[in-house]
């Protein structure tokens, strides 16, 4: 439960008749909340400016059940504004990294704006919970804020607070160092994300070029990468350290308020993914290399089409895959398309690839006004496509809880929101031929999609086993960590792909992942979203209009339940058993082969 102002500030893919019935009318209101506690024209400027609220809010006197709610309300206000303040620097600082504006504006909230707040939140968590009233507030979402506030009380330690700024400022170093990475190809200038483009080409020698050429500009700031890295896992280890635990592994789940399952049950994962996903994927792998005619699959054969065909192309801008993707939310439901009108109404999105444009890709939820942003390098990709139906998921999210009364009821846990995100990108298929004047074209993307999904599932458990060796092992050198990624690459990686003459660019592919250095251990939720999803996706095929209604409503919850109930409130279980897995890859396997054939 990200309960603390830190850590909300955090980041935070048919063959089937649909039936025409929509689901229960949901209406997009534009409206934002009216402000109750902060003066309706108050802009932040420094923290003076805000230091009255935050002391106006500690004085408060609570006397009955109401003066506590109101509390929480008035604090909420403050946060949610806090927030989305904290969010358009973020926001303006990724879109144009060499800005020298933009960064220091966004140095001055971590710097001068976060560090100040933190200092009032553990006194304002105590408030409320040493409260006689606190035991009388509603079930319904206090439940679960209260859980979270009393992890916060437990973890927090004043001397954590600078170490906070620091790992904050060291983590924008990623961005800054990746996103002006730039390749040349054919005499132009690309980003890396444009580049990727070509891995799809049917001409193999210039896939090997191109490859070479982004893999050599990542391993040129490896040392650079490394450096940061050692940096940023002693602060956290030291983070661990002040707040009474063995290692940042520990601290972290408690500070991600994993109060669902533990990291024994991540282990469990791991291993359910190797012994029922990895089949598959060498599976996968082979069928490839002899699709492809080739002596070894190489690193740079994975993405370019088995048959020769020539590389899908679901749309040329960035405008128009937003209008095809508003059309596909459209037909899906109207609810769904309004969101996304309403956001290009509020200017909320920005899509195509350039120069100076952090990498990746990300949906930011605004507390204030309500409307998130919308923010990726589409480079006219079919992945690009499934980022912004992904993105567009968490945007759905976002709006049917901006209205709800707390921000803690409004910042759902990782788990929930993915489940947002990754079901949208499944339980779209039925309209993909909207990207694409040739179905067989849809067919393809359809199927490249589901078989990517096959390696989300080891590659997620590769990070995360990863994490969990780099934190348990703190003092590691760089040599050491190398050593062991290639250790546990190997346990979930094909056996048939071949890295000779590459194999630096394997040993260092641990640095394309963000969310290593900007929010750690941050990454096994996908997989078990991702399993949610294929649930979802599974009554989605057996009954569209039932299983986007439980969908829904899952997500209109926020987090006023436990994760567990709200998946249940989906249609489906929070479980990520070896035999829950099988079941779930037999289902793929089986929509896979079906689209084959068709």
């Amino acid at each position: 439960m990200r309960s603390s102002l830190i850590s909300t500030l955090k980041l935070a893919k048919i063959d089937v008749f649909l039936q025409k019935k929509q689901p229960m009318t949901r209406v997009v209101s534009p409206q934002k909340i009216a402000r109750k506690f902060l003066a309706a024209d108050f802009t932040l400027s420094s923290w003076e400016s805000v230091l009255p609220y935050f002391e106006k809010l500690s004085e408060t006197k609570i006397n009955s059940l109401e003066d506590l709610i109101e509390f929480c309300q008035n604090r909420s206000e403050l946060e949610s504004y806090l927030s989305e303040n904290f969010a358009w620097r973020y926001i303006k600082m990724s879109c144009d990294n060499q800005n020298e504006a933009h960064q220091q504006s966004y140095q001055q909230f971590v710097n001068e704006i976060m560090p100040n707040a933190s200092v009032f939140e553990d006194a304002w968590n105590n408030k409320v919970m040493q409260s006689p009233f606190a035991a009388e507030l509603p079930q319904a979402g206090y439940s679960i804020m209260l859980r979270g506030l009393k992890k916060s009380i437990e973890i927090f330690r004043e001397e954590n607070i600078p170490l906070f700024t620091e790992l904050q400022n060291l983590q924008t170093q990623y961005g800054a160092a990746t996103g002006g990475l730039m390749v040349e190809i054919d005499g132009v200038e690309k980003t890396l994300q444009q580049a990727n483009a070509y891995l799809e080409s049917n001409d193999r020698e210039k896939r090997k070029e191109v490859y070479e050429k982004v893999s050599g500009a990542r391993l040129a700031i490896q040392e650079k990468l490394d450096d940061l890295f050692d940096q940023l896992v002693g602060k956290r280890h030291q983070v661990a350290l002040n707040a009474g635990f063995a290692n940042y592994r520990d601290y972290a789940f408690a500070s991600l308020g994993r109060f669902d399952y533990t990291p024994a049950d991540c282990f469990e994962f791991h291993s359910a993914v190797a012994k029922t996903v990895v089949p598959m994927i060498n599976r996968q792998a082979e069928k490839r290399k002899n699709g492809l005619g080739v002596t070894a699959l190489k690193p740079w054969d994975k993405a370019v089409d088995v048959l020769g065909r020539e590389p899908l192309k679901p749309f040329e801008t960035g405008e128009e895959l937003l209008t095809k993707t508003i059309d596909v939310f459209d037909q899906m439901a109207p609810f769904l398309g309004n969101c996304l009108k309403e956001m290009v109404k509020l200017d909320r999105f920005d899509l195509d690839s350039r120069k100076g444009k952090n990498p990746g890709g990300y949906n930011y939820p605004l507390e204030e006004s309500g409307f998130p942003f919308i923010f990726m390098n589409a480079a006219g990709q079919v992945r690009d496509m499934v980022t912004l139906l992904h993105e567009g998921g968490h945007a759905v999210h976002s709006i049917l809880t901006k209205d709800l009364a707390l921000n803690a009821f409004r910042n759902f846990p990782s788990e929930v929101a993915e489940l947002a995100s990754m079901s949208m990108e499944l339980i779209t298929m039925d309209y993909w031929d909207n990207y694409f004047t040739d179905p067989q074209a849809a067919k393809r993307a359809k199927i490249k999609h589901l078989e990517d999904i096959l390696d989300t599932l080891p590659w997620v458990a590769t990070i995360d086993a990863f994490q969990h060796w780099i934190y348990e092992n703190p003092s590691h050198s760089p040599a050491e960590r190398a050593q062991a990624w290639n250790r546990i690459y190997g346990q979930f990686s094909d056996r048939i792909t071949d890295w000779s003459a590459h194999e630096d660019v394997k040993t260092n592919l641990w640095q394309k992942q963000l969310h290593l250095f900007e929010v750690p251990f941050y990454y096994i939720e996908y997989a078990i979203a991702q399993l949610g999803a294929l649930a979802v996706w599974r009554n989605y095929c057996q009954n569209p209009t039932q299983a986007l209604d439980q969908y829904l409503n899952a997500l209109s919850l926020g987090y006023t339940k436990p994760i567990k109930e709200i998946y249940a409130t989906a249609g489906i279980e929070f479980n990520f058993s070896q035999a829950y897995i099988q079941e779930l890859m037999d289902f793929l396997a089986q929509k896979i082969q079906q689209l084959e054939e068709s």
